[in-house]
């Protein structure tokens, strides 16, 4: 169970990178980064459709986000009180 628990930990702070280039890449009011890359404001990075893309790539990316947050907040809490519970002999609980 802790693998799992720190595999999910992994994907997460991998979902986090991931999310971070996407916001990154997109086009801002001025040029944003993607005009780092060669291109100039009026191109794209990926192509005509990409800031359509790109922001519905990014929606879904951040609800994700949001959910994972809560879920891994959830199970991290569970895992502490399992942990609490082991230390603490049930006699002191008891009284």
């Amino acid at each position: 169970m802790a693998v799992l628990y720190y595999f999910s930990i992994i994907l997460f702070l991998l979902l986090c990178f991931v999310l971070t280039v996407v916001v990154l890449i997109q086009e801002s009011k001025s040029s944003g980064l993607g005009a780092s890359f060669g291109g100039d404001s009026g191109d794209s990075l990926f192509g005509v459709s990409t800031p359509q893309v790109l922001k519905v790539f990014t929606g879904w990316l951040a609800v994700i986000f949001m959910t994972s947050c809560v879920v891994l907040s959830f199970w991290t809490s569970s895992k502490a009180r399992t942990q609490v519970s082991s230390i603490i002999p049930t006699e002191v609980v008891d009284q």
